[in-house]
């Protein structure tokens, strides 16, 4: 079995784990970063509202309203530097009676005590001035013109392949297993081997009760939360330009409708407590009660342009707080546990934060060469006529296209394929390029993307899976004559 010695290790490759992996890499430190998928933003991070929050909902001194605000203030330059995709297109929550005004005030002065700027509460005539597609319900509403969007997919890649670039060792297909204390750190059995390391860092979402309780005994509870989400064609993508929310009233809590950074339009979640850990199953049960309530806050949706449903599992800790720092029971163990909402908001901070505990206490110098930014991958669309002219004419591979109802080039798809942390599977390249993301969800694209994957990575068509080893698309090959096929 093999063994690897580290300064520090990361479990879990959400945005969370790559975060502070990122923020890890700034220090003279052998960091690791252990996923048990085949590539970062594999859980959590992959199947969420994709919302920057202002940071208005979190109770006033609490972790979240604490990180939230920092990630939201950080997330602008943050996209710069790692060229994704953000934009702070302002949300709005909803009151839709005016019984109701109170408690929209005292979302205010709540968002107030948090540090929230720019908060304004609106007249319903002010709201449908905005949008014209809000319920002439709409008795008032919060606006936080700090409320944003991004794309988590790009911004969770974007934060591990700058952490890659500047020295941190990932390890997918690797699952931790069990966790001993030394008395140099830890011992991290793994699937793959033994990695001893001074520190762990728990971003393991929805299994980080169970890596936290391995070494402490003052124990943590996360309970899967489902959540599900009706995704929308482009047609639609306008339908709304701002995130809409619904304050919690009389119908009870509605969910948000919000536009994507890539022009589509999105409804959603649902929440629910489950037991299983893997459940991701829609039901139409859930998915109708998207439609009835978003319904309730936006008018006229056009769900029969919807292209597609997903859930996600949001990890809720019984005490309803992020759970983020030094184990007290358990030296040179770090959780970041319990990152619900606002978690993609806040990873930036978080990571910041937890990098700086961990460096401290190795007394940790910092890099002289650390490289602060990263380019992400061309996108023919965003050119010019003649730049994407010369695109072509320098690899004409740009020029054919694979996906069309995203107009995802062969370039794109080879690219995403070859450069750090590379795509090795359908999901890893929809999830950069975004090959099969459009309306016929990978039924055209798929079987020549996975040509692509096949020889860009030197294997076998049957051994290219959608996502996980084992989750194959082929089982063989049809051929030979009658007689042999018999």
């Amino acid at each position: 079995m093999k063994e690897m010695y580290y300064d520090a290790a990361i479990i879990g490759g959400g945005v969370i784990g790559c975060a502070v992996a990122r923020e890890l890499a700034r220090y003279e430190l052998k960091v690791c970063l252990i996923e048990r998928e085949e590539d970062v933003c594999s859980g959590t991070s992959k199947a969420n509202s994709a919302i920057v929050h202002a940071g208005y909902d979190a109770s006033p001194g609490s972790l979240k309203a604490k990180f939230n605000l920092e990630g939201s203030l950080m997330m602008e330059n943050l996209s710069k530097e790692l060229d994704f995709s953000f934009q702070r297109n302002g949300s709005l929550v909803l009151c839709l009676s005016e019984e109701d005004v109170p408690a929209l005030h005292a979302l205010y002065e709540k968002g107030r005590k948090n540090g929230v700027p720019g908060l304004t509460i609106l007249s319903g005539d002010q709201v449908r001035a905005m949008e014209p597609h809000v319920t002439d319900q709409v008795a008032a509403a919060l606006y936080a013109p700090t409320g944003g969007i991004v794309c988590p997919f790009g911004l969770t890649i974007a934060l591990a392949e700058n952490a890659c670039d500047n020295g941190v060792e990932f390890f997918f297909n690797t699952e931790v297993r069990e966790l001993e204390k030394t008395s140099g750190g830890y011992d991290l059995i793994t699937s793959e081997g033994v990695f001893h390391t001074a520190s762990v860092i728990n971003a393991a979402g929805v299994y980080a009760d169970r890596f936290h309780n391995m070494v402490s005994e003052k124990k943590l509870t996360i309970i899967p939360r489902k959540g599900d989400y009706l995704l929308l064609d482009k047609e639609a993508g306008t339908h709304v330009s701002h995130t809409i929310f619904q304050l919690p009233g009389a119908m009870g809590k509605g969910v948000l409708v919000t536009p994507t950074v890539h022009g589509n339009l999105l409804a959603g979640p649902t929440a629910s407590d489950v037991e299983d850990k893997e459940n991701v199953k829609t039901t139409a049960k859930e998915l109708d009660e998207i439609m009835e309530k978003a319904a309730w806050g936006v008018k006229d949706l056009p769900f029969r342009k919807v292209i597609t449903s997903f859930s996600g599992l949001r990890a809720h800790e019984t005490g309803g707080d992020f759970v983020i720092g030094e184990v007290s029971d358990a030296p040179g163990f770090y959780d970041a546990a319990g990152i619900e909402s606002p978690g993609l908001t806040s990873a930036p901070a978080i990571g910041v934060y937890l990098a700086g505990l961990v460096a401290k206490k190795a007394a940790a110098g910092k890099k002289a060469d650390f490289k602060e930014t990263r380019k992400g991958l061309i996108d023919p669309r965003s050119l010019t006529f003649e730049e994407r002219a010369r695109l072509i004419e320098e690899d004409p591979r740009y020029g054919t296209i694979i996906c069309r109802c995203e107009e995802v080039s062969e370039g794109e798809i080879v690219a995403s394929v070859n450069r750090t942390l590379g795509a090795v599977s359908l999901d890893g390249v929809k999830r950069r390029v975004r090959a099969g993301m459009g309306r016929c969800q990978a039924g055209f694209c798929a079987p020549k993307t996975m040509e692509i994957l096949a020889r860009e990575t030197g294997r076998n068509m049957e051994e290219i899976c959608k996502n996980r080893p084992g989750s194959n698309l082929l089982y063989g090959k049809e051929g030979g004559s009658a007689h042999d096929r018999a």
